[in-house]
């Protein structure tokens, strides 16, 4: 997983600014996986603020440019990396499908709305990976199809070890604009939590299965 530190700093500073992002030690979340968590991350919230997903736009297209020159698609994963992927399709003026987590089951039965264009080159726009399974079952979907999936970009990652095995296995590289040490630091430097809440945080990720219990 690559990440650039200057924009993964400014990132993470705006996904706190518009509570994208929300940390609390003393009553954490529930994730659909049954994770008890410190952290809970909804991207779609920053589409509520122009600058910041003016921002986001920006960046994400920049490492499409950097990290996948000879991209032809630009594919979001619904649901909430639709809106992001669609600003960034237009910011590089290139065609835009996005991935259904499964076949409608009505009408065409379509997973992939859009056009499909076999063998074009496609990157994938994520709003979050956490153990990248839904991620990558996204990745395979386009493959199955027909596109050719250069990578992914993510705005941000936990940085967990499982998404990085994931990722690997599925031959999928993944760049992110910013990830979860990141974040802590930010948050800190921010005033945001204290030290003490920067360690318990920081324990998360070494076991998030184990974390809550």
């Amino acid at each position: 997983m690559k990440c650039d530190s200057e924009v993964a700093r400014i990132i993470a500073s705006l996904l706190l600014q518009s509570k994208a992002i929300k940390l609390n030690v003393e009553t954490p979340f529930t994730w659909a996986s049954g994770i008890k968590s410190p952290i809970y991350c909804d991207n779609r919230q920053t589409l509520s603020y122009p600058q910041v997903r003016r921002q986001i736009a920006l960046q994400l297209s920049a490492l499409v440019k950097r990290f996948f020159a000879d991209a032809q698609v630009i594919a979001g994963v619904a649901t909430g990396a639709i809106a992001h992927g669609i600003l960034v399709a237009e910011e590089l003026g290139l065609p835009f499908v996005y991935v259904r987590d499964a076949p409608k089951g009505h009408g065409l039965g379509n997973q992939i709305e859009g056009r499909i264009m076999p063998r074009e080159k496609t990157v994938v726009i994520e709003d979050l990976v956490s153990t990248g399974k839904s991620s990558i079952a996204a990745v395979k979907a386009l493959r199955e199809t027909g596109f050719d999936v250069a990578g992914m970009l993510a705005i941000f990652s936990y940085g967990l070890p499982e998404a990085d095995q994931t990722m690997a296995e599925n031959h999928c590289e993944l760049v992110t604009l910013s990830n979860y040490q990141c974040l802590l630091e930010t948050a800190l430097q921010e005033q945001r939590i204290s030290q003490q809440e920067l360690e318990l945080l920081a324990k998360w990720r070494e076991d998030p299965y184990a974390w809550g219990k």
